[in-house]
């Protein structure tokens, strides 16, 4: 569970081993991996998706992956990675990956299937629109980087240039933000706040937009339709405290998928796929609660998690529980 083994191939961890005379083939250790998954991890698995859709506030994220596999589809296929976590509610952290064969936005209705409803923060893609029970805000890091690209090199400080304009609106709202953290306040003082201090940023930002005529096409163009096909959804997160300005978070978590991906490439099966999704599931809770991933994945295994537990015995062995955290904390 090492920084090196967690994103190196298994067919170079083969070889690895067979430095130390160890002769493990990589398919001994997809076994390996997948029989963990299937007999063990799934059950916590359950018990965290459970926990999760008792949240109000969620963020979600999803990337693209490759697998080769699949009935009916060509191996150079793109399948999906979704990455769905809670929101900075106070409570501790819930992060689960989920494989599908596309980005159809059922998926995130199915996954989310029995949600009592609340609030999702996400990028811009248009399948989290209209989900049942569900008040969708859209990230603000996500606007900037639009109108941040449309500026010339060399002119990031240029005021009399739209683009860099429209990057100062965003950044307002983050100094804003961050100005409600290093003081401490309270979800309810952050509303009241950002009521007083946000909101009449973005309407100004909006009315701002409306002024704008961009070249067809160009990269201002594209940042200023973005925000205006997104509005109302930017406008959410006003509306409570406990919601985000962006989606950096759902990002972060992503984040050792994506990098991962450039190492193995893709999944042979989506069996493999399946697994891939809770395994890394089980590493990022463990690093989201400051555990060795290590220490806590062995922890599980000596428990051996099974069907037949309930949610008060999962309970038992999920990041947040006080002996897991004693036993399994990063020295």
């Amino acid at each position: 569970a090492s920084d090196v083994y967690k994103r190196q191939p298994l067919y170079r961890q083969e070889k690895d081993w067979q430095q130390f005379g160890v002769e493990i083939s990589r398919t001994t250790i997809v076994n390996w991996i997948i029989n963990c998954v299937t007999r063990y991890f799934i059950h916590l698995y359950g018990y965290f998706r459970r926990e999760l859709l008792k949240r109000k506030f969620l963020m979600a994220d999803e990337t693209r992956v490759q697998v080769l596999k699949e009935p009916g589809r060509r191996a150079q296929s793109q399948s999906y990675m979704w990455l769905v976590r809670s929101g900075e509610d106070g409570q501790p952290p819930v992060i689960l990956f989920g494989y599908t064969q596309t980005r159809a936005r059922y998926h995130i209705e199915k996954f989310l299937s029995g949600y009592p409803g609340g609030y999702i923060e996400t990028d811009g893609y248009q399948g989290y629109n209209n989900q049942k029970n569900i008040k969708r805000c859209c990230c603000w890091s996500y606007v900037r980087r639009y109108f941040l690209d449309a500026i010339p090199k060399g002119k990031q400080d240029d005021l009399s240039i739209p683009a860099v304009q429209g990057v100062q609106y965003c950044d307002k709202l983050f100094i804003h933000e961050r100005y409600c953290k290093e003081h401490g306040y309270s979800f309810e003082q952050r509303k009241e706040y950002q009521s007083k201090k946000s909101k009449p940023v973005i309407d100004s930002f909006f009315a701002w937009l409306e002024k704008q005529h961009p070249a067809v096409n160009s990269r201002f163009d594209k940042a200023v339709k973005y925000a205006q096909n997104r509005k109302q959804y930017l406008y959410t997160y006003l509306e409570d405290g406990r919601c985000s300005l962006s989606n950096n978070l759902s990002e972060n978590s992503i984040r050792p998928f994506t990098v991962g991906r450039k190492n193995w490439l893709f999944c042979a099966t989506p069996e493999g796929a399946h697994a891939s999704a809770v395994a890394y599931t089980m590493v990022e809770m463990a690093k989201a609660h400051d555990l060795n991933i290590f220490k806590y994945l062995t922890y599980v295994l000596e428990h051996r998690p099974n069907e037949d537990m309930s949610d008060e015995q999962l309970a038992l062995l999920a990041p947040w529980n006080e002996e897991v955290k004693k036993t399994c904390k990063n020295k």
